[in-house]
C-alpha cells in the first residue's frame, strides 16, 4: 500500500488554491486523484499543488465530454469541483445527475461563501471569507489595520475542510452504501479555526482588535523580534516557568519582568507593561545576530525559533532530520502529512503537464483509439 487512502478513485475538477490543495492532500494518502482541466488545457507551471496525480483536458461545454466524465464517475468514488454554485448544474454535472449515475459517490462541493446565503453567488477571495469570519480583524499590529496572513486561512483551510470532509463522507458511504454532497465553505473553515478565541471571548479573554491579544502581538513574551542582522527569531514564553527561564537566558532582572507574564487560563497577571517590556526585549534582541540567538536559545524551554524564510526552511537540521521538505520533479517542496507507521505515503510523481493523461485514462475507461482521435478532431479532447 501506499498511503491509506490507496484503492480511491477521486475526480477533480480543476480549480484555483483550495480545491487544488484539497486534492492535493487526497493524493499525498494514496489516492488516485484524477485532475480534469478545462480545453484549451493550461501551460504547463511548476505547480506543486497539482502533484501526485495524472491530468487530463475536456472540454466540459461540450456533451460529448460530460458524457465521457460521467463514465469516468460511475467508477469513483469521490468528485469535487471549486465552481460558484449552479455553474456544475448548468454544465450538466450537478450532484443529483452524478449522484444518480453513482449512487455511492461523495461529491464535493468547494466555494468561498458556501452554497447557500446572501453572498453564496457573489465573488470573493480568501480575504473577504476571513474578514466576514472574524478571524481577520484580529490579525495585524495595535492601532493599523487588520493585516492578511498570505491567503493561508480561507483558501487553504478551505482545502483541509473539503478534504477532511471526503474522507468524513467515504467513511460513512463504506456503512450505509450511499453517497453524499460535502458543502465546504472557505468562509467556514475560518469561523472553524476561531472556535478557541471564541470560547475566550464569551469569558472576556480576548480582546478582538488588531495586535491588542496576547496570542496576537499585545504580549512581550508571545511575538517577533528583529535581530542585529536584520533578520527575525519568535518567542513563545507563555507558561510561568518558560518566562522565567527567558529572563534569565536574557539575563534581565526577575524583579522588574516577573510580575508581567502570563498565569495560565484565568490566572492572568498584570499586562499593564506588556508595551514597555516589548521595547525593552526590542533592545535586548536587536543586540545579537539571529544565528548568534540560535546558539544561545534553540533546543531550551524558552520556546523559540529563528524566523525563517521559505528558502532557509528546508534547510535548517530539524527539517532535516524529520524529511518535512522533499524534492520531487527538482522542485523543493512540504513533504506529505500527517505520517503513517503502516501505510506511509510517498510522493512518486511531480506534477503532470495540464492534459498529458488524457488518451492514457480514455483508454482505461474503454475509448478505442479511432474514437479519441475522433474526441481530439472536434477539440472534445486534446490533439496530442
Amino acid at each position: 500500500m501506499s498511503g491509506p487512502l490507496d484503492g480511491l478513485r477521486i475526480i477533480e475538477l480543476a480549480g484555483l488554491g483550495a480545491g487544488p490543495y484539497c486534492g492535493m492532500m487526497l493524493a499525498d494518502m494514496g489516492a488516485e486523484v484524477i485532475r480534469v482541466e478545462r480545453m484549451p488545457p493550461p501551460p504547463p507551471l511548476p505547480d506543486v499543488l497539482a502533484r501526485g496525480r495524472r491530468s487530463i483536458a475536456l472540454n466540459l461545454k461540450d456533451p460529448a465530454a460530460v458524457k465521457i466524465l460521467l463514465a469516468l464517475i460511475e467508477t469513483s468514488d469521490g468528485l469535487f469541483e471549486g465552481f460558484r454554485p449552479g455553474v456544475a448544474e448548468r454544465l450538466g454535472l450537478g450532484p443529483e445527475t452524478c449522484l444518480e449515475r453513482n449512487p455511492r459517490l461523495v461529491y464535493g462541493r468547494m466555494t468561498g461563501w458556501g452554497q447557500d446565503g446572501p453572498l453564496a453567488r457573489s465573488a470573493g477571495h480568501d480575504i473577504n471569507y476571513i474578514a466576514l469570519s472574524g478571524a481577520l480583524h484580529a490579525i495585524g499590529e495595535r492601532g493599523g489595520c487588520p493585516v492578511p496572513p498570505l491567503n493561508l486561512i480561507g483558501d487553504f483551510g478551505g482545502g483541509l475542510l473539503l478534504a477532511y470532509g471526503m474522507v468524513c463522507a467515504l467513511l460513512e458511504c463504506r456503512r450505509s452504501g450511499q453517497g453524499q454532497v460535502v458543502d465546504a465553505a472557505m468562509l467556514d473553515a475560518a469561523a472553524s479555526f476561531m472556535a478557541m478565541f471564541s470560547g475566550f471571548r464569551q469569558l472576556g479573554m480576548f480582546e478582538e482588535g488588531p495586535g491588542e491579544n496576547m496570542l496576537g502581538g499585545a504580549a512581550h513574551f508571545y511575538g517577533t523580534y528583529r535581530t542585529a542582522d536584520d533578520r527575525f527569531v519568535a518567542i513563545a514564553a507563555i507558561e510561568p516557568e518558560f518566562y522565567r527561564l527567558l529572563i534569565d537566558k536574557l539575563g534581565l532582572p526577575e524583579e522588574e519582568l516577573l510580575p508581567y507574564g502570563f498565569g495560565g487560563l484565568g490566572r492572568r497577571t498584570d499586562s499593564s507593561g506588556w508595551e514597555s517590556l516589548r521595547k525593552r526585549l526590542e533592545g535586548v534582541f536587536a543586540s545579537r545576530t539571529r544565528d548568534e540567538w540560535c546558539e544561545l536559545l534553540e533546543g531550551s524551554d524558552v520556546c523559540f525559533a529563528p524566523v525563517l524564510a521559505l528558502s532557509e526552511a528546508p534547510h535548517h537540521p530539524h527539517n532535516q532530520a524529520r524529511g518535512t521538505f522533499v524534492d520531487v520533479g527538482g522542485i523543493e517542496q512540504p513533504a506529505p502529512a500527517p505520517r503513517f507507521s503502516r501505510t506511509p505515503a510517498a510522493l512518486s510523481i511531480p506534477a503532470s503537464r495540464p492534459g498529458a493523461d488524457t488518451r492514457a485514462v480514455l483508454e482505461q475507461a474503454g475509448l478505442a483509439p479511432e474514437d479519441i482521435e475522433a474526441l481530439a478532431a472536434a477539440g472534445v479532447v486534446p490533439n496530442d
